[in-house]
């Protein structure tokens, strides 16, 4: 299996999860540039948080035109796996390669925490080695996090058992209390039909090393690392 990690003007985290896809977990790693016009043969592609563009427009707007984007819509739309965390997350909703869309905090705040999840599905490629209403402390980094859709695409997703991920405490009690940023249904994570497309606004890869003290997102990538071959 061979990753590849794009980094757009802005990106932030892209080394972060290079590190952890690298050094912690094994994979192989190709460095994309968003005007690359190929993904070098990865398998899968990650695209990280940040703030792609400064951010102008809405986040993830401006990145959503890149180049290499025509490439991995291509990649997902032929069953490839695709991830986004954050600004990544954002950058696929703009995409549609997910649904939705991520709006700014109710709080009009940056919101800048560890954060719990309680894990919804345990079935995905990313959440295999998870257990549902699990819970995993995980931090955030946003101003733009509120997961947003009409009723009717929501109830698409809960129907499919679409989303991975909501917002909780330490119990994993999902209530408007333990909603930090106001999304719909406490989502903090979901994926597409096809269960090939992931997103998440919260950031396993800055809880994936023991030196930072927390291995909760680590999870994450160990479900991966289980269900595929390196």
């Amino acid at each position: 299996m061979k990753f590849g990690v794009i980094t757009f003007p802005g990106s932030n985290c892209d080394h972060d999860m290079i590190y952890v896809l690298e050094t912690i977990m094994g994979f192989e790693v190709e460095h994309l540039w968003h005007k690359d016009q190929d993904l070098k043969g990865v398998d899968f592609v990650v695209i990280p948080g940040g703030f792609s563009y400064g951010d102008y427009l809405r986040s993830g707007a401006i990145a959503r035109f890149s180049p290499i984007m025509t490439e991995v819509i291509e990649h997902a739309k032929k069953g490839g796996y695709v991830m986004g965390i954050c600004n990544g997350f954002q950058i696929l909703c703009e995409t549609h390669l997910l649904p939705g869309t991520l709006q700014h905090n109710n709080s009009q705040l940056f919101i800048c925490k560890n954060t719990f999840l309680a894990t919804v599905n345990d079935g995905s490629l990313v959440t295999s080695q998870l257990q549902k209403g699990q819970v995993i402390k995980v931090p955030v980094a946003h101003a733009e996090g509120r997961y947003f859709d009409h009723p009717e695409q929501i109830q698409k997703l809960e129907d499919n058992n679409q989303v991975l991920f909501r917002y909780s405490d330490a119990n994993g009690t999902v209530n408007e209390q333990t909603n930090l940023n106001g999304s719909v249904n406490n989502i903090a994570g979901i994926m597409n039909a096809n269960g090939n497309v992931f997103g998440m606004m919260p950031h396993p890869e800055r809880a994936a090393d023991n030196n930072l003290g927390n291995l909760d997102g680590k999870l994450i990538f160990d479900s991966i690392l289980s269900q595929v071959a390196v």
